[in-house]
């Protein structure tokens, strides 16, 4: 028992210059990115787009217009719940024709006003509320997020919100500033990174490998997305919102938007590829203390491989699946689908799916091979499976003796 208590004694020296070697590559870093933020932390955004209030409303009754048919007009009396107006009933057009939304009574709808119209035309018909909905199921998902991982998945639910905080309070509004989009992109990544991930694993060992892996691989998916733009001559500005976004926003790069919009994209799964593969590394590694680094890294990507097989196909289905109206449009003109694929609204798509699945790909050797590289060696975490099998055998020979 004393030589096995000295050679575990042996082995701590070990695991302590790791964690140091993981915090030497951490910490600066880390410092990075706060400075990005401090230095890149932009001033309230002021609207520039002005457009009527909103407020909230119920669908009472529907009636066709005077002398024609409800297919050629129709006009509802909605309650309006919000606003200055709450309470009062105003008689509201009614959206008809291919393709019109279908207005029932008892609708909860969202209402624009029309400053200055008269009491018939004061409001128009914007949208349904979809709030409660969207809250429900939000509940529900937080509900399953919980139950599964527990306080692990509190844990996760704050990065989330972590997450649409720093896209929401830092990325969009230092881009309309006029700060780079691309720099303002790879802070605001690695801030999320940092913080979602050290909520959502906790900060271990197999978090730092974790997160050097995100960090090497988003900056292998930046230089190539960079490389295609420019060599694709992609101009930024090839769907509606894009093109509308300069006559308000000219400080705004469109092609630093693009790549700055491919960056944060490939960041949520990266994320998933390379907690798994460090994790993976660490229980194979504690499961058998003695194996090499060679041995590590070959079980490893084995791992990585299945995952890799089984994710491949997740941005492309992603961005199919929200483009299908677009595709269906395509698919009626008849056009040639390589002349479709290489337009640049399809193509922006196409180089954001590939570049962030090479990106997935990538991830896989690096973290896995960085992972055995600082793994191979250490003694075990506590609990882990080898430390098990000792408490174990210790119990045994104890009931033995």
């Amino acid at each position: 028992m004393a030589e096995v208590g000295g050679s575990r004694r042996a082995e701590r020296p070990r695991d302590a210059v790791v964690r140091r070697a993981v915090l030497a590559l951490l910490l600066p870093l880390g410092v990075a990115v706060v400075a990005g933020l401090v230095l890149l932390w932009p001033p309230s955004v002021t609207p520039t787009l002005q457009g009527g209030d909103l407020v909230e409303g119920v669908v009472l009754a529907l009636a066709a217009c005077p002398d024609q048919s409800a297919d050629q007009c129709q006009r509802a009396d909605v309650e309006v719940t919000g606003g200055p107006d709450s309470g009062g009933v105003y008689s509201v057009g009614v959206p008809v024709g291919p393709g019109a939304p279908r207005i029932e009574p008892g609708d909860r709808v969202v209402l624009q006003t029309n400053v200055g119209a008269p009491p018939d035309q004061r409001y128009v018909i914007a949208d349904f509320q979809r709030g409660r909905v969207l809250l429900a199921l939000a509940g529900v998902f937080a509900v399953a997020v919980v139950v599964l991982a527990r306080w692990r998945g509190i844990a996760a639910l704050a990065g989330l919100a972590t997450s649409l905080a720093v896209l929401v309070f830092f990325v969009l509004p230092a881009i309309l500033a006029g700060e780079p989009p691309l720099l303002v992109a790879t802070v605001g990544a690695g801030a999320i990174a940092f913080v979602t991930m050290l909520l959502a694993h906790g900060p271990s060992l197999r978090t730092g490998v974790a997160l050097l892996g995100v960090l090497a691989s988003l900056l292998l998916t930046t230089v190539l997305g960079g490389l295609v733009i420019e060599l694709g001559e992609f101009t930024g500005i090839a769907d509606e919102a894009a093109s509308f976004l300069p006559a308000f926003a000219s400080d705004v790069d469109p092609r630093g938007l693009l790549l700055a919009g491919l960056v944060i994209g490939a960041l949520g799964v990266l994320d998933d590829v390379t907690i798994t593969q460090a994790a993976a590394v660490a229980e194979i590694q504690a499961a058998d203390p003695t194996q090499s680094r060679r041995s590590l890294r070959r079980a490893g990507l084995r791992v990585g491989r299945d995952h890799v097989a089984a994710t491949v196909n997740t941005l492309v289905l992603a961005y199919a699946g929200a483009a299908m109206p677009l595709l269906l449009l395509f698919l009626l003109s008849g056009s040639d689908w390589s002349q479709v694929l290489a337009g640049e609204l399809v193509a922006q798509e196409v180089v954001r799916t590939l570049v962030g699945a090479i990106g997935i790909v990538a991830a896989v050797p690096l973290t896995t091979a960085l992972a055995a590289a600082l793994l191979a060696g250490r003694s075990g975490y506590p609990g882990g499976p080898a430390a098990r099998g000792d408490a174990r055998r210790g119990r045994g020979r104890a009931r033995a003796s």
